[in-house]
This record gives structure tokens, C-alpha cells and sequence, in this order.
């Protein structure tokens, strides 16, 4: 039986360029990542720049002292070879000159074996076996004569016409020249001195000499290799004296820099070990006496601290019981105002609205006490976000109309959270009630918008606005932009202040925006699950601000517009969005409801 089964098709083999082009990028990848390294660990470390630099510096140094002393060297060998060579050719050529003078037979078969015998007898020493000697026709004899007589190994060889050039025009001196030569397959140089010698019924002859320097070869490599591991040994030792010299600095300095983030911990008694009496220890000792006065001085504002928030918190208590008769007795005041005369009517009229002041002042204080104290507490109920915006516009609906201003929800779409419903709301009437009252009769937008780790509420007024440096104050406990100016709502400062505090609470935070003459814009972000950090504020807070993230943790933060950023105790990032962040251009627009509409 056959089998039908389809033969799975092999693969291509893979195109030898992909191969090459992954290699290549593989390649790319490594090397950026070592020059990444590199560029990382010279930015951070003390250690490798000191260390680099010393060793980039002796590295230079060894450098530029071994080439001298190498080139010194080799110039005093050379020169020491060539005297030595002129001395013996001077000689030598002086023995055959004076070996055909004293022939008394000039055929050419005599003159050409007493020119072998003399080349052979030069070439071969007793103390030297590898000198090259050549005896040829000088270039301005045409005279027939003998041939070309040289040593076996110098056969192959040509001297250079420009010697042979010179020996024609000042025959009496010799030509010295270094020439390469070919040795077993490596090129070593060599000296050649040329000299003129007469031959009788030959004429004028060219004797060279040539002296091979491979000893002296073989003792340069060994001076280079010297230097080269001298120089080496040089610069590890550097970098070793570097290293423990920096070590000696870099170790106390980490050790203060880790004491110092210990203290801005929290860590109040850590303090520098002291060794010896050197500037280390100097910079120790006067460390560890900074940091014995900032702790002193901590503990000191800490103790003022606590008294100030016992004093409160005392002076809060006890006010409550007079406090209680007072207000009785004005309430039974107030009640029969009608009975009194005009002016006794109507200072009981002030009575009862200063105690009502008061009263909203006492309670600030007992819970700025219990924010002081760690006392506060949560108590979170799923809390629907936009009618909670829509009933504290509600509340203030009659202050807005009583100051000509107009209350827009913008919130397109509802949300639930688990939030203190008490505090939250008392955040949004503090925001509502503050726009109302700087807004100049121009519209109020309440704003709530979403993301998948926050949500915001963005109370808007576009009235006198805030000066530059103000939102670094407006959360100030009593701070007010313009004491000299009247409320309308009676305010008594602190509001702003327990909104912070309660946003902390819930691990949000508030921020502030303003612009002389372009309003205010005060943002309440708050998580929308417990527990899950924020990412990112989904809501508006400066118009027409470009994207940007910040990192920032508890307390007040400047914005790159002057702005200030309250965080909770975690750190949170903090990204303004140029199309979420913009307020709606038409305020009845899509999404929109007034103050008096049910929310959608």
C-alpha cells in the first residue's frame, strides 16, 4: 500500500546575506553596549576617570621616553657598525690593491683567480663568516676585463646605482650606504662601503663591502621588548598607586555621602568613623559636628513643634465649653432681636455671624490638631464621583447666583471609588467655594475625568488668578493672596490646608495653577484603586501645557509654570497632557451641565 502522506518540503537554506546582516547587527548591539558601559562607568565612578587618566598619562609618557631611548639606541648602533665597517674595508681594500700591484702577471685568467682568492680571503675571517663582498666593473670602465666576482650570498644582490654613481665622480673616498638585505626570508639592514681599486690591464674596479647588523638586529628586538614590558609594568604600577591613592579619598567620601542619605532618612545619630589626624579626618570630625547641630536643632524645632500642636489642641478643647454657653446665650439673644432697639438688633445679628465664624474656626483647628497628632482616619464608602460634584455645586448654587457666576459640570462619564465621602466633599467645597469667590462673576468648571489608575476633578475660575510664587503659598495654613480684600464666604484660612491633608489621606494629591489675569485651576487626584499607585493625572490643571512627567513624593513641588504640586506619602508620576490637560474652549459644550441640571 502506498503512502499518500504529503513529504514535508525542507526549508531554504537561509541567504548567507540575512546571516551576515544579523551577525553584523549582533555586532552593533555588543559594541553600543560596551561604549554605553564605559561612557556609564567614567560618569560615575571617580575611581575608573583617576585611574584612566593616570594610566592614558604614563601610557604617554612611556611612549614618548622608550621612542627616544629606542631611537637613541638604534643611532648609536648604527653609527658604532658603520666606522667599524669603514675601518675594515678601509683596510681591506688597501690588501688588494697592494695583491694586484704585486702581480707581476697581468693575463686575465691570473687577474681573475688572485680576484677570487682576495674576495674569498675578505669575505671569510676569522671573526667574521657573513661578510658580503662583491668586485665588479666600475660604471666609467669600458675596458675588457674580468668578470663580476662575489661572495655566494651576495650574488643576488645589485649595489645601488646612486653609490656606484658617486664612486665614479670622487673615486679617492668611499661611499657608505645602509641597504636592506634579504636573510631568510626577513630583511635585515646592512652597511655597504664602496672603494675603487685598479687592476692592471683591467682597469678600475669597484670593491664593496658589505656588513650585515642582524646581531645588532637581534639587540634592538631585545632593547623593544624590554621597553615594551618595562613600560607595561610602568603603567599597571601607576594605575595600582592610582588606584589605592584614590581609594584612600573615594572610601571616606562614600562613606559621607552614605551617612548623609541615612540622615536625610531619618537617621539622625549616624555620623562619619574618625581616623587619624589627616584632612580626612578633619572632614570627618567637621561632618559629624554639622550633623550634631542639625540634630540638635531638629530636636529643638521638633520640640516647639510638639508644643504648638499641644497648645492647639488644648486651647481648641477648651474653648469648646465657653464656646457652648456663648452660643446659647447669643442663640436666646438672637431669637428675641425683634424686642431690642435698631442698633442693639442688629449688633446681635453680627454676634451670631462672628460665632458662626468662630465655631467653622474652632473646628478647623481640632482637625488640623488631629492631622498633627496622626490621628485622622479613613472611613471609605463607594462613592459615586459625579454626584458628588454635582451635589457640591449644588450646595453652592446660591452663592454663585448671589455673585452673578455660573457652575458647569464638565463629566462625561461617572466613576466609583472607595473614598472618605466626608473629606472628599469637604475638598471639592473648599475648591468650589474658593473659585466662586476669586472667579469675578466669570464661570466656574468643575471637571472630572478618569484613567486606569486615578481620578481628577478640576475646579477652574478664570478670575483675578494667582501671582508668581503664590501657589508655592496657597496651601499655607491662614495664608490668603489679598488679606485686604473682603470674603463673601467668610473663610478662615486653613480650608486649602485640611484639603491637603486630607488628599494625603488618600494617597493623593492637590496642585494649584494661576495666571495674573487668566484665573486658577486647583486639581484634586485621588486613586482609583487602593492600594495602586497613580501614574498619571488624567484631569486638566494648565492650559495648553505640553506633555511632561515629573517624579515627586510628599509635600509641595514647583511646576515649570510656576504652579505648585502637593503629593501623598508615595512617589507618583505626574504627567500634564496637552489634549487632556486642555480646559473645554466652549464652556455649554458637549459634556457640560450647569449647576442646577441632574448629572448625566
Amino acid at each position: 500500500m502506498w503512502d499518500t502522506r504529503p513529504v514535508p518540503a525542507h526549508p531554504p537554506p537561509e541567504a548567507p546575506r540575512s546571516v551576515l546582516r544579523r551577525a553584523y547587527d549582533a555586532s552593533r548591539r555588543a559594541i553600543r553596549r560596551l561604549v554605553a558601559f564605559c561612557v556609564r562607568s567614567w560618569r560615575r565612578s571617580l575611581h575608573v576617570r583617576v585611574i584612566s587618566l593616570t594610566m592614558l598619562m604614563g601610557l604617554t609618557v612611556v611612549i614618548a621616553v622608550g621612542s627616544l631611548m629606542y631611537q637613541g639606541i638604534a643611532d648609536g648602533l648604527v653609527r658604532s657598525k658603520t666606522a667599524s665597517a669603514q675601518q675594515i674595508a678601509l683596510s681591506e681594500t688597501a690588501d688588494v690593491q697592494s695583491a694586484f700591484d704585486a702581480t707581476d702577471k697581468t693575463d686575465m685568467t691570473t687577474l681573475y683567480n688572485l680576484s677570487r682568492d682576495s674576495v674569498q680571503r675578505i669575505a671569510s675571517p676569522l671573526d667574521d663568516s657573513a661578510r658580503l663582498v662583491i668586485l665588479m666593473r666600475a660604471s666609467d670602465n669600458t675596458r675588457p676585463g674580468i668578470p663580476l666576482v662575489a661572495t655566494a650570498r651576495a650574488r643576488g644582490f645589485t649595489p645601488p646605482a646612486d653609490v656606484r654613481g658617486a664612486l665614479a665622480r670622487d673615486p679617492a673616498h668611499q661611499q657608505t650606504k645602509i641597504v636592506s638585505l634579504d636573510a631568510t626570508g626577513r630583511h635585515i639592514p646592512a652597511v655597504m662601503v664602496g672603494s675603487r681599486v685598479s687592476i692592471p690591464n683591467a682597469g678600475a674596479y669597484d670593491l664593496y663591502l658589505i656588513f650585515p647588523m642582524d646581531k645588532e638586529a637581534d639587540s634592538l628586538s631585545i632593547v623593544r621588548t624590554s621597553f615594551a614590558a618595562g613600560g607595561l609594568a610602568l603603567i599597571l604600577l601607576l594605575g595600582a598607586c592610582a588606584y589605592l591613592a584614590t581609594r584612600l579619598v573615594v572610601t571616606p567620601v562614600r562613606s559621607a555621602a552614605h551617612v548623609s542619605e541615612r540622615l536625610a532618612a531619618g537617621n539622625l545619630d549616624e555620623r562619619m568613623p574618625v581616623r587619624g589626624e589627616d584632612d580626612i579626618a578633619r572632614l570627618a570630625t567637621s561632618f559629624n559636628a554639622m550633623a550634631s547641630s542639625l540634630q540638635r536643632q531638629i530636636g529643638q524645632l521638633e520640640d516647639l513643634s510638639h508644643l504648638q500642636q499641644r497648645f492647639t489642641s488644648d486651647v481648641s478643647h477648651e474653648l469648646r465649653t465657653p464656646l457652648t454657653t456663648i452660643r446659647m446665650a447669643a442663640d436666646m439673644i438672637h431669637d428675641s432681636r425683634g424686642d431690642f432697639a435698631a442698633h442693639v438688633a442688629r449688633s446681635s445679628e453680627l454676634l451670631s455671624k462672628e460665632l458662626d465664624r468662630f465655631e467653622s474656626l474652632l473646628a478647623d483647628l481640632l482637625e488640623i490638631s488631629r492631622f498633627d497628632a496622626g490621628g485622622a482616619v479613613l472611613s471609605r464608602t463607594p462613592t459615586s464621583m459625579r454626584q458628588l460634584c454635582a451635589e457640591v455645586n449644588d450646595m453652592h448654587a446660591q452663592l454663585a447666583d448671589k455673585l452673578g457666576c455660573r457652575l458647569v459640570l464638565d463629566a462625561p462619564n461617572d466613576v466609583t471609588i472607595d473614598v472618605d465621602r466626608r473629606r472628599v466633599e469637604r475638598i471639592l467645597r473648599n475648591l468650589v467655594a474658593n473659585a466662586i469667590e476669586h472667579g469675578q462673576g466669570q464661570p466656574v468648571v468643575v471637571t472630572l475625568r478618569a484613567n486606569s489608575t486615578a481620578v481628577s476633578v478640576s475646579v477652574r475660575d478664570y478670575g483675578i488668578g494667582l501671582k508668581e510664587g503664590e501657589a508655592d503659598k496657597v496651601f499655607d495654613r491662614f495664608w490668603r493672596a489679598d488679606p485686604a480684600r473682603a470674603r463673601t464666604t467668610g473663610g478662615t484660612g486653613l480650608g486649602l490646608s485640611i484639603s491637603l491633608e486630607d488628599a494625603r489621606l488618600h494617597d493623593g494629591f492637590l496642585e494649584a495653577w494661576g495666571a495674573p489675569g487668566e484665573g486658577s485651576c486647583f486639581r484634586l487626584t485621588l486613586p482609583r484603586v487602593q492600594g495602586v499607585a497613580i501614574a498619571a493625572s488624567p484631569g486638566p490643571l494648565q492650559p495648553g501645557l505640553s506633555a511632561r512627567t515629573k517624579q515627586i513624593s510628599s509635600g509641595t513641588m514647583r511646576t515649570s509654570d510656576g504652579g505648585a504640586r502637593l503629593a501623598s506619602g508615595y512617589p507618583v508620576a505626574i504627567e500634564a497632557k496637552k489634549r487632556s490637560n486642555s480646559l473645554p474652549q466652549v464652556i455649554d459644550g458637549e459634556g457640560a451641565v450647569d449647576a442646577g441640571e441632574a448629572p448625566r
